[in-house]
């Protein structure tokens, strides 16, 4: 199964690790620096210029990938059905 994450970019399911919300999560210092350490070493890509409302974190082929998009977190996970998925248990 694929995700679209918003653009011209799908990833794998399996490779997703995490998909957060870019405004509540970046309200913690931690997350803050996550993002600014990953952003130096280039492990970030923002996939348009719209303003980004989610980053999904991806792990393929043992390199991990940072994507920003401009999609809510919520209708990512909704997309990759995480919510059903919750919901049925």
């Amino acid at each position: 199964m694929f995700l679209h994450l918003g653009g011209d970019v799908v990833v794998s399911l399996k490779n997703v690790i995490a998909i957060m919300d870019l405004e509540t999560t970046t309200i913690s210092k931690i997350t803050k620096e996550f993002l600014a350490v990953a952003e130096e070493e280039g492990f970030i890509e923002s996939i348009s210029e719209d303003l980004p409302k989610s980053f999904i974190i991806t792990e393929i082929d043992k390199k991990s990938k940072i994507y920003l998009s401009p999609i809510s977190s919520v209708t990512l996970q909704k997309r990759a059905g995480y919510i059903d998925d919750i919901a049925n248990v």
